[in-house]
């Protein structure tokens, strides 16, 4: 069953809701029907804006075989895997956004949660949450989903063979990469944590800068996927690996691998000033976050009329509506599989603007009054990577995937070299209680063997006209569609250069801890700005993470890359 939702409010923001409330699975599409390659081009060249130059690199090499960007998305994913170790991954899990000869779509490989998992699995015999059991070791694992995921979304439309794909990543492994200075940090920190609790150092202790870094066993394992195809992963050898590896210490087996599959749900989708935003459905908390964001912030144009970017003022407007948004996101939402999602009333014209009337222009609201506003009778550490594809033909891939805290639960399989991930995280431990992001949830995501765990996660597409406009994405847990709402905004609103818009200073305001803003290292909140925000009321905390957007943006027919300067990506344009 689907809910399908047309509104237009007075504002003049129409939305589109197509949700997959209870899905099967759509079958992948055979090699032979793939997209044709006498497709003429549209623009002048293909782009990327990706995580590392590795996966740039390999990006290159796969336009100039003649892939598309799926093609090129499916090798940047592998490639990742190999060279951006904490959060690329195949043994995690994610979302991709894609547009394809003129359609969208979108893929959820989202890990899901064991067949042996129980609701109560990370509480005490008092009922506490245990902490760190759901984010280091093997019982923070959730079954993984992105070799599935690039299987399906390649063999559905790519162009290329899929060994071409895999061959970056398995050059990348078995000849190895040069460590950056960023990635050995990322590695010193995250190891203070695993220390003495996992494997993690016997397959990442000697990744240091400078380094020629070799992964051997994990190049077996990318040999036997390029030969195999994704049931290696899933029924093979690599299945036996990680079932041993997990034996005695986790929960995931043998038969949950066998039983997991990627899902093709339909996109979330929003008529927004002229553009068509093209968004992540649930699991994703993501795409009816940024739906409500863009709508109440247009229900609210008044009282942002005249206020500059990134004021005490407009910090203040941003806060009180992202209040409201987490207040929805922590009752209403979950795996549609498991929970009907009330998609259609979360971005009901009448419902969002009574939620923007509710905000308070001049003071913060009381955090106790912002509830849930459809009433209580229904029942991610910022180690994720994004990376943005256009390719010639007007194709473009918008995908997000993570491993959840830096190097996931710090389990590396034995005689595999698969970093796993700690997604089990994502589930509400228990109602009401935070995870390591600091937002809440309720029933709806609560553990249960098979469901997905609930993520921010939110890969974009902007068309305009049936083109694509726009592909943008970000790592950053529930910082990712508030980061994502403020370059759009940067954009559009303040018609910023898009370097700019990327650079500009982010926060964040999740409704708890109450009335606090959370500011980055890379443009603080300090000064006499600081002083004005705290007269208003709110309390500034420090956090040391918000984005690493990857965006592209298409003037016309040229693309236009750009990397988040606040890490190591790399945009390209490959003609």
């Amino acid at each position: 069953m689907k809910l399908f939702g047309h509104i237009k409010s007075a504002s003049g923001l129409a939305l589109v809701a197509l949700v997959t409330v209870s899905s099967g699975f759509l079958q992948p599409t055979p090699a032979s029907a793939k997209t044709a390659a006498a497709q003429p081009a549209i623009l002048t060249a293909a782009a990327v804006a990706v995580p590392d130059r590795y996966s740039a690199d390999t990006a290159e090499r796969i336009f100039n075989e003649g892939g598309n960007a799926v093609d090129a998305a499916v090798a940047i994913a592998f490639t990742l895997a190999v060279t951006y170790p904490e959060a690329g991954n195949i043994g995690g899990g994610g979302f991709m956004t894609l547009y394809v000869d003129g359609k969208p779509y979108f893929l959820d490989y989202r890990e899901r949660a064991p067949l042996a998992a129980t609701k109560n699995m990370y509480l005490d015999d008092k009922g506490e949450v245990v902490p760190g059991m759901s984010l280091v070791g093997y019982r923070a694992v959730g079954v993984p989903g992105t070799v599935d995921g690039m299987w399906q979304a390649q063999r559905r439309f790519g162009k290329l063979k899929w060994k071409q794909v895999l061959a970056p990543a398995i050059h990348y492994a078995q000849d190895g990469f040069e460590v950056s200075e960023k990635l050995q940090a990322r590695r010193d920190a995250a190891a203070k944590s695993f220390a003495g609790k996992t494997n993690f150092d016997t397959y990442f202790g000697n990744l240091k800068q400078g380094v020629n870094f070799t992964q051997p066993d994990l190049a077996a394992v990318l040999e036997r996927i390029a030969q195999q195809g994704a049931k290696d992963f899933y029924t093979g050898k690599t299945a036996d690996l990680i079932a041993a590896s997990m034996r005695g210490h986790g929960l995931i087996t043998k038969a949950d691998l066998a039983q997991y599959k990627a899902a093709w749900r339909e996109p979330v989708q929003a008529e927004w000033r002229g553009y068509r935003v093209i968004t992540a459905p649930p699991p994703s908390s993501g795409g009816i976050g940024l739906v409500q964001l863009l709508k109440m912030k247009a229900d609210l144009a008044p009282d942002f009329k005249g206020v500059s970017l990134n004021s005490p003022q407009y910090v203040h407007l941003l806060a009180e509506i992202e209040k409201r948004v987490f207040a929805d996101r922590a009752q209403y939402l979950g795996d549609p599989d498991f929970y009907n999602v009330p998609v259609a009333q979360l971005i009901d014209d009448a419902y969002v603007a009574r939620r923007a009337g509710e905000v308070n222009p001049n003071a913060p609201s009381d955090t106790t009054s912002v509830q849930a506003g459809l009433g209580t009778s229904m029942p991610e550490k910022a180690e994720t990577t994004h990376f943005s594809v256009v390719d010639k033909w007007g194709n473009a891939v918008s995908n997000t995937y993570t491993l959840n805290g830096p190097f996931g639960a710090g389990v590396v399989v034995d005689r595999a070299g698969i970093v796993l991930n700690d997604e089990m995280d994502d589930f509400s431990a228990k109602p009401g209680a935070a995870n390591m992001f600091g937002v809440v949830g309720s029933d709806a995501n609560a553990i249960e063997p098979k469901k997905r765990p609930l993520s921010s996660m939110t890969p974009t597409i902007l068309t305009r006209d049936g083109k694509v406009a726009l592909v943008i994405g970000t790592p950053g847990g529930s910082r990712i569609f508030t980061s994502i709402f403020q370059v759009i905004n940067n954009l559009y609103d303040y018609e910023m250069p898009l370097p700019d818009a990327l650079a500009a200073m982010r926060f964040h305001h999740q409704l708890l801890p109450a009335n606090t803003i959370f500011w980055e290292p890379y443009k603080p909140i300090d000064g006499e700005l600081a002083k004005q925000i705290e007269a208003k009321g709110y309390t500034l905390s420090g956090q040391g993470f918000n984005g690493d957007i990857q965006v592209i943006r298409i003037d016309g027919d040229k693309p236009e890359p750009a990397a988040d300067p606040r890490g190591r990506g790399v945009a390209r344009v490959v003609k």
